[in-house]
């Protein structure tokens, strides 16, 4: 049966989750999907978290499953990402976008300079962190003890609920004489100007806004070069020795979103056979579970998410045993984490886009949910991370002995 059987805990083995914490959070995600799914044309129509939702997920503790116990959060495998999004995506692709990214933020800072995170932590544990990662958007100068920084990025998902960004930008002189250098400013919200610029067909409500920065410094251990999230040791480690500090960042970048498409996958299917077994055609009355057709539908779509899950769990388990015994992935494996990333979500949108196709013109109606899975499974495949042809190319060339061209790698 479709969605049968599945256990998200399974195959995860640290501390936290052998002393059942982990189940306890999965818990406590699945007894939030009625309320979300029940909100979740507010939550469009306000193209944002409603506060009661922020609300809901701060006092569940999903915000804080992978952040530093030694402040109180859950410090759980980096599979929780996957896990607790697949849960609440089956409520509300926008909300478990919004807690995927976030969420990740409290990784993120666990591998900063310690002094950055008692800046956050000191003055609020529960203070949320909104990102870009998109390093063009921003340049930034060094200077004594810090840096400048300026620019506009796009795409910072829930930054409306957040007090705190990690922005993304190239480190350079004005000639770039000296090359360039990738790096992560984090920036208090008084120091960025919020564009509402989030008008979207898909993840409508995951407040998606721009944010702009104009010179404003920033303190050197505020900051985080890219190389220092290679894998192995972080300046955080010092502090937070967990191997999931130590997780080579940017290659396992897409499954910090990817449980989204698996659970919004995950929700379309469910909804699909709940329907199919009842329902009957509008033109002969046939039961539409009697047709040969659906059931073959049923089957590809629940196959390829399946699948889907499969990729993304194994890989975020496998990442973790890897650090935990001392192993870096070379650069082909890591680009082998980027195919397999963008390769899995691909095939959550493929179920979604088979499902619609065959509801026929009761996916048209804009009071079901099914359009809008339909149009969340292609706003989440539009990411970056889960283009194909980037990720295959990349892949590809290092199979072949050339350089990679991600640099974050």
């Amino acid at each position: 049966m479709a969605g049968a059987g599945r256990n998200p805990s399974a195959s995860v083995s640290s501390g936290a989750e052998a002393d059942g914490a982990y189940d306890a959070v999965v818990a406590r995600a699945k007894a939030l999907i009625p309320r979300l799914r029940d909100r979740a044309s507010t939550t469009e129509e306000l193209r944002r978290l409603p506060p009661e939702t922020v609300r809901d997920l701060h006092e569940s503790g999903l915000f804080r499953i992978l952040q530093p116990m030694r402040v109180g959060g859950a410090e759980l495998d980096y599979v929780a990402l996957i896990d607790c999004a697949d849960v609440i995506g089956q409520a509300d692709a926008s909300v478990a976008w919004n807690l995927a990214n976030l969420a990740s933020h409290h990784w993120m800072l666990g591998m900063f300079h310690k002094r950055a995170q008692d800046m956050v932590w000191n003055k609020d544990v529960n203070a949320l962190i909104a990102s870009s990662f998109i390093f063009p958007a921003g340049r930034a100068r060094k200077v004594d003890s810090g840096y400048v920084l300026r620019g506009s990025w796009p795409f910072s998902s829930g930054v409306d609920s957040s007090e705190w960004n990690m922005l993304a930008s190239v480190v350079c002189s004005e000639d770039e004489a000296d090359g360039i250098e990738y790096r992560i400013f984090l920036v208090n919200k008084s120091d960025y100007k919020i564009l509402d610029t989030w008008n979207a067909t898909g993840l409508r409500g995951t407040g998606s806004n721009d944010v702009e920065v104009k010179d404003a410094f920033v303190e050197e251990f505020m900051t985080l070069a890219v190389s220092d999230l290679d894998g192995g040791a972080t300046p955080g480690s010092a502090v937070n020795p967990n191997a999931l500090y130590e997780l080579p960042v940017f290659s396992l970048f897409p499954y910090v979103l990817s449980g989204v498409a698996l659970g919004n996958a995950q929700a379309c299917l469910d909804d699909y056979v709940d329907i199919a077994r009842h329902r009957a055609s509008t033109y002969n009355r046939a039961k539409i579970g009697d047709l040969q057709s659906t059931q073959i539908k049923i089957a590809e779509a629940s196959a390829k998410i399946d699948a889907a899950r499969l990729i993304m769990r194994s890989t975020c388990i496998e990442a973790m045993a890897q650090v935990r015994r001392g192993y870096i992935p070379d650069i082909a494996g890591k680009t082998k984490s980027r195919r397999d990333g963008a390769f899995a979500v691909n095939l959550c949108t493929d179920a979604v886009s088979l499902l619609f196709a065959a509801s026929g013109a009761r996916g048209l109606f804009t009071t079901g949910v099914l359009q809008r899975q339909f149009r969340d499974a292609h706003a989440i495949n539009s990411h970056i991370a889960f283009n194909f042809d980037a990720a295959g190319t990349n892949y590809g060339r290092v199979a072949l002995g050339l350089p990679s061209e991600n640099l974050t790698l």
